[in-house]
Order: structure tokens, then C-alpha cells, then sequence
């Protein structure tokens, strides 16, 4: 069975398909809350709704980075293993995001969690990403740690873009074969501005006296810049924080605005009762779906050549659209037509390329 991901997407298949959600986590039992909640949710879904990434830049004590990341590994190792006692046959996908790279823990940190863990992380993230040769060094560092760990497949690296100048390079960043995801660190930037920008703009609410984040235009620009400079190179533009974690309807509506107004398509959550408002804000309606799914079975049976549906022409252009809002679907653990889940069986962790089960 040739797959609508290989045909439609090609090489931007692999970048494209990552949960919505990447949910952070720097204190010990919060991280096991955390992961214990993802393991909860792959059972009722059927699939891991979102990212679990186990937090040392701002998780770690000053003076205990060491001991922070040793923590990092054994849970890591541990989701694993408790994925599989539970007989799931997906695998948790789990992160870490380190100190920058001109910290004096960030080698420290890659060659204990990347020799510990590499083999059990889905992705690397690296805060304070200024320039392409910060990626080359961070790439440089995980690589030699990823090899001493046996991991066979190169572990992608994510990156938070967190100043004026970082925004600056994002198209440059993002060319880079190393990058996966860049995200937008939004109360970095705003303090890096030198009180410039109102505090009000590391907010998201419409009706605070000075603007919030989606409105003040120096971080509409960093946003769009961003997403635009994932979106020209295949990469995923991921939102930054909403700190109003109490406020469902704020959280919703930041990320509604995230997906359908800046061109997001995941977003942070530094809150458990974040996530599933960042699903649904993300998913794709039922009428959506069903449309989606009537297009593609048409698509399929013309073997991909153009067709009449509902009226209109459509072809592989307009195929990827639609093939990408079931994915975006099976990623916020909506259910889909019975004829597009054979597309989406769950891929069996030892052949997964990104999450591979550590061996005990």
C-alpha cells in the first residue's frame, strides 16, 4: 500500500507529523504527573496526543544541574518501560529541553541525557537559539553523545527562538537540516526589549488596557516570522506559553488564534489542564474530517489524478490540504472514518524512527 503521507507530503512527511501539543515539565513530580497523564491519554486515544518534554533550563537548580539530568534519564527510561507493561503499541514520545549551548551545564547536560537516553527521546529541544552556529554546535555535541548511545537514527532538535536577533535569523535556522520545530519564547523576548514592550504583552487576554500578545506588532512580526520561516522549509512553527493557565476559555482562544491566524501548528503547554484545550482548539471540526476523508477516497480510487468533487476540481494541491487535516485529526485523538484508519495503525515502537524503546 503506497501511503497519501509518501504521496502528497514526500520528504516533509517525517517533519510534519508531530503532536500538537508539547507539554513542559520541570519538577520531579510534576514530570511523572506529566507522563503518567500521557500514558493515560495513548490508551484513550489510541495515539500520543502530545509531547512530554522533561525541562533542565529552568527545572534544574543552580549548582544541581548534574543531578537534574540524571533525574531526566531515568524517567525517561522509565515512560518506556511503563508503556510497555501497559501493552500499548505506540511509544511515549518524550523530550528534554537543555541549557543553551553557551551555558556551562549544556555539555554537561547532552552527554548525560543523550548518553543515557538517546535511544528513549523523541527530540532534543535547545532554548536560545541565536544563529546557524549554534545549531551546528548543538547538532555537533548530540550527535558524538547520540552515537555513544547507540541510537541509529539522528535525534531531531527543536529550537526556541527567544530574542530580536534570533527572530532576525529565523529563515536561516530554519533551513538547517537539523532543525525540526522552532518555537517562539515569548517572555524572553518581550524582557530582551529592555521594557520596550508592556508586561501586558506576555498575556493573551483582549481585554487588558495595553495590548496582549496577539496584538502587539512587534510580536506579531516574531510570530509570523517564525511560522513563515517553518513553513517555507517544511519545518513545524510551534507557539510559545500562555501563563493564564486557569483560564480555559483564554487558553482556547490562544490557541484558536495560534492555528488559524499566525499559521501554528503546535503549541506549549506548561499546565496538564492546558492540553486538551490546546487539542481542541487545534482539531479540525467533524464536517471537516468527513469532507477530508470523502476527498481522499476519491483521490485514491483516480490514483491521485485530478478529480470533480462537490463541484470543484481538485489535485494534489488541494489533496495535501485535506490529507493534512486528517493528520492534524488523528494528531488531537479524533476519531476518523472508518476508511482512512487503516492509514493510521499505530507504528510499532521498534521501527519507529523517533521513539525507540530502550533496551533492557
Amino acid at each position: 500500500m503506497t501511503h497519501p503521507r509518501d504521496i502528497l507530503l514526500g520528504a516533509q512527511a517525517v517533519a510534519g507529523f508531530l503532536p500538537v501539543c508539547d507539554h513542559y515539565s520541570g519538577v520531579e513530580a510534576r514530570m511523572r504527573k506529566s507522563l503518567q497523564l500521557q500514558a493515560e491519554m495513548m490508551a484513550e486515544f489510541g495515539a500520543c496526543v502530545f509531547d512530554v518534554s522533561l525541562d533542565c533550563e529552568d527545572g534544574a537548580p543552580v549548582g544541581g544541574e548534574h543531578d537534574h539530568a540524571q533525574m531526566v534519564v531515568a524517567l525517561a527510561r522509565e515512560a518506556h518501560d511503563a508503556v510497555r507493561k501497559l501493552g500499548l503499541p505506540i511509544a511515549p514520545r518524550v523530550a528534554v529541553r537543555v541549557h543553551p549551548v553557551d551555558h556551562p551545564a549544556f555539555e554537561t547536560d547532552v552527554a548525560t541525557i543523550v548518553g543515557g537516553a538517546g535511544r528513549a527521546l523523541c527530540h532534543l529541544m535547545i532554548p536560545k537559539i541565536e544563529s546557524v552556529a549554534d545549531v551546528e554546535r548543538a547538532a555537533s555535541a548530540v550527535d558524538a553523545a547520540a552515537r555513544e548511545a547507540g541510537r541509529q537514527t539522528p535525534l531531531p532538535l527543536q529550537v526556541l527562538l527567544e530574542s530580536p536577533a534570533a527572530v532576525h535569523h529565523a529563515f536561516d535556522i530554519a533551513a538547517h537540516a537539523r532543525v525540526q520545530s522552532m518555537s517562539f519564547g515569548l517572555m524572553d523576548f518581550v524582557s530582551a526589549h529592555g521594557g520596550a514592550i508592556p508586561d501586558t504583552a506576555m498575556g493573551s487576554r483582549l481585554d487588558a488596557a495595553e495590548p496582549g500578545q496577539f496584538h502587539h506588532p512587534l510580536i506579531v512580526r516574531a510570530k509570523l516570522e517564525i511560522a513563515a520561516a517553518c513553513h517555507a522549509h517544511g519545518k513545524v512553527p510551534s507557539h510559545g506559553v500562555v501563563t493564564e493557565f486557569n483560564d480555559t476559555q483564554a487558553m482556547k482562544m490562544a490557541a484558536r488564534k495560534a492555528a488559524r491566524e499566525f499559521g501554528y501548528t503546535r503549541m506549549w503547554s506548561i499546565h496538564p489542564s492546558q492540553i486538551r484545550p490546546i487539542l481542541d482548539a487545534m482539531a479540525p471540526s467533524g464536517a471537516d474530517i468527513e469532507r477530508a476523508a470523502a476527498l481522499m477516497e476519491v483521490a485514491e480510487q483516480a490514483q491521485w489524478a485530478p478529480v470533480s468533487f462537490e463541484g470543484q476540481l481538485h489535485d494534489r494541491a488541494s489533496y495535501r490540504y485535506f490529507w493534512q487535516v486528517l493528520e492534524r485529526a488523528h494528531q488531537t485523538g479524533r476519531t476518523l472514518p472508518a476508511s482512512m484508519q487503516r492509514f493510521f495503525a499505530p507504528v510499532s515502537p521498534a521501527v519507529n524512527p523517533v521513539s525507540v524503546p530502550v533496551e533492557t
